[in-house]
């Protein structure tokens, strides 16, 4: 008895599998990138030693901006993955010099009363460090305040899956896009943040997840003195894992 074909077969030569009989399921060749793996990891070492100088920085210059730089953090960001494929997203670039005065005494408002009766002391104490207050100069000195919003159902946007991840992996993607383009920024995260769709015309359906200044760090920024946890304290092998590892690095090196 002949076996029926559950979808169209594509074409063996592009290599690609039996499709489902979804129709709505379709497929293309996966992008590829061509490194050689000594261009592979001196990339990889590159990309790691810029990335270790990111820091948060509270003190910007008033040194323009080119807006292209930010035009092209945010399309890295719209790259990163998403639940479902539904990029819950939206990125508001703040730069008219009203709105930022706006978006600042509205954060100073609501940071007055976290820093004098919503913070616990623990909280606060775990703040010290840092050295942060309730004033928040930076949402006005910065050029560009970037205000991103999950996008939830509404009436011209389905109901998301996995919000918060999807835009939490863009927004990392935004920082490290600003960053390698000499960029300074800031995750800003007032609580709460529903004024912020007041001031920027955002509907209902989208909330705000992280308020970033942008811009070029002052001459005489300063950040604290702290330091990063140790890569065997974020990075772990369980067992067995260790002998792959060395198996591929031989592999890698010849």
């Amino acid at each position: 008895m002949p076996v029926r074909s559950t979808g169209p077969v594509v074409p063996s030569r592009v290599g690609w599998s039996e499709l489902t009989c979804n129709p709505r399921h379709r497929v293309r060749p996966v992008p590829r990138q061509q490194v050689q793996a000594e261009q592979a990891l001196a990339r990889s070492r590159a990309f790691l030693e810029a990335m270790r100088t990111r820091r948060t920085v509270r003190d910007f210059s008033d040194r323009p901006v080119s807006y292209e730089l930010i035009r092209n953090a945010v399309a890295t960001a719209a790259t990163a993955p998403s639940g479902a494929n539904l990029q819950p997203w939206r990125f508001v670039v703040v730069a008219d010099p009203q709105r930022k005065r706006r978006l600042r005494a509205a954060a100073e408002q609501e940071e007055r009363a976290f820093y004098s009766s919503r913070a616990s002391a623990e909280w606060l104490a775990a703040l010290e460090p840092l050295g942060t207050d309730w004033r928040k100069p930076f949402l006005e000195t910065a050029p560009y305040v970037i205000v991103v919003f999950e996008v939830h159902k509404g009436p011209r946007s389905p109901r998301p899956y996995y919000a918060k991840e999807s835009v939490g992996i863009a927004v990392g993607l935004l920082l490290a896009s600003l960053h390698q383009a000499g960029l300074a920024t800031l995750t800003h995260t007032p609580s709460p943040m529903r004024w912020l769709n007041e001031i920027l015309d955002r509907p209902a359906e989208e909330r705000a997840f992280v308020v970033v200044p942008v811009g070029y760090a002052a001459e005489d920024a300063t950040v604290p003195d702290i330091g990063r946890k140790r890569l065997d304290e974020v990075l772990i092998l369980p067992d067995g894992t260790e002998g792959a590892v060395l198996d591929v690095r031989r592999s890698w090196s010849g």
